[in-house]
């Protein structure tokens, strides 16, 4: 008779936790996520083509404090959000910036990743030691890049590329000063390149932040979502997610 009650309280308990999810993600015990699949470290397929990532693993890990079963819905960006938008996805993990644009459209969970603006130089580059030392420096990056334009704004001179990898050859080459760009991926460069000459010189005051987003008006979902995440950092999972990655904890 207890092991009955006990099964009921936590099948009611279950059932408590997930109303703020769709009636198919409670029917078959799936939380539908939605994430690129092509964007590394965060959302990429392994050598062995499994998915994987910060993302996808931070994920996995709420999907089972919520007692559900995590399966991912993968497209490009613009597609990815279509699809979310269309109800295919119950959330997204996919380094979701928090904009209070974004806000007016999705409701957030709480964030998972803190990221702040990093000029990366040399490092036999000691001029640099603020983004105030930018004026006047060769900065890498592609043209449309958002980073391209905060070096712009500081008076550096932007030389066009295509992708962050040349960046960081025009840098280690010395043909470039700066690159500038978010410390996350600084972290992930030096761990897949843990000999390469290069340093962070200055990190900006400003804070970004990435969390899920669920469908707009699903408060629930988004308070049982920011409950596991706030759980997974109090126990020290998401930090081990983090290192791994990274060398560094990003989630705080």
């Amino acid at each position: 008779m207890k092991k009955l009650l006990k099964s009921s309280l936590l099948t009611l308990a279950s059932f408590a936790l997930l109303t703020g999810a769709n009636a198919k993600t409670l029917e078959n015990g799936v939380l539908k996520i939605a994430t690129e699949g092509t964007y590394s470290p965060y959302s990429y397929h392994d050598k062995n083509d499994a998915l994987t990532g910060y993302d996808v693993e931070v994920a996995r890990e709420v999907a089972k404090k919520l007692n559900l079963k995590a399966e991912f819905v993968e497209a490009p960006w613009d597609a990815m959000l279509a699809a979310f938008d269309a109800g295919k996805a119950d959330a997204v993990f996919n380094q979701v910036s928090v904009t209070d644009e974004r806000k007016k459209k999705y409701d957030y969970a709480q964030p998972y990743t803190v990221v702040h603006g990093a000029i990366i130089t040399h490092k036999d580059n000691d001029d640099i030691k603020s983004f105030d030392d930018l004026k006047g420096k060769k900065n890498a990056d592609s043209a449309t890049s958002n980073w391209a334009k905060v070096a712009a704004s500081y008076g550096a001179q932007n030389v066009t590329v295509d992708s962050f990898s040349k960046s960081m050859e025009l840098l280690v080459s010395k043909r470039v000063d700066t690159v500038v760009r978010d410390n996350i991926v600084f972290y992930d460069f030096i761990k897949q390149r843990p000999g390469a000459p290069v340093k962070i010189a200055a990190e900006g005051s400003d804070t970004d932040y990435t969390a899920p987003i669920v469908q707009k008006g699903n408060t629930e979902l988004a308070g049982q979502i920011s409950k596991a995440i706030e759980e997974l950092k109090n126990e020290g999972k998401l930090a081990e997610i983090s290192i791994r990655y990274f060398g560094k904890d990003v989630s705080r």
